[in-house]
């Protein structure tokens, strides 16, 4: 009777464990704004998040994995890390996009957003020239500055926007005059 009730704490604990690791690695994972308090101006930053996870059984310890001002300043003390302990979740890049989002309607075919799923087809951002960008494609350094001068596009008329732009040969039905490459 002892052995299965040893065995069912030992599950209950590596549970805890694993739960602790991985909360540890969600927390720090994706891309973030923050303010580089050297030049007082917004730096895309990642935070090592295995590291954190690693180090999640005690205090979980943050150290960068990537920033915009790296590697001309790599050696940086990264002071930044006490902004993102203070807002975890504000400053990451994916919530400051959801909630930009947040009661627009596509500018193309002005279908409302609606809700944003975790992965999969997401809306992009039409920029003030006219390109279409996924979020990926939206250094993190300046995307509070493009949020400013962009609409919302949702991920159909994006696509769409996108075959035009880089397959439009692909496309039929299309007036010839449309198909030819502009000289």
């Amino acid at each position: 009777m002892a052995v299965p009730f040893l065995v069912g704490i030992v599950a209950v604990l590596c549970g805890v464990v694993l739960w602790r690791l991985g909360s540890a690695w969600w927390t720090y994972r994706g891309r973030r704004v923050v303010t580089c308090p050297e030049t007082r101006n917004p730096a895309g930053v990642t935070v090592d998040s295995l590291h954190a996870m690693a180090t999640a059984l005690g205090r979980p310890q943050l150290r960068l994995e990537s920033c915009s001002r790296w590697p001309e300043k790599a050696g940086c003390g990264q002071e930044c890390l006490s902004e993102i302990a203070e807002s975890l979740e504000s400053c990451l890049v994916r919530n400051i996009l959801l909630e930009w989002y947040v009661g627009k309607a596509c500018v193309s075919c002005e279908l409302p957003i609606g809700e944003i799923p975790l992965v999969g087809a997401k809306p992009a951002v039409l920029c003030a020239d006219g390109r279409s960008m996924e979020w990926s494609e939206i250094p993190a350094e300046s995307l509070q500055e493009t949020l400013l001068e962009a609409r919302p596009i949702c991920f159909a008329c994006h696509t769409a926007r996108r075959m035009l732009r880089e397959h439009r040969e692909l496309l039929s039905g299309l007036p010839e005059s449309t198909v030819r490459p502009a000289h």
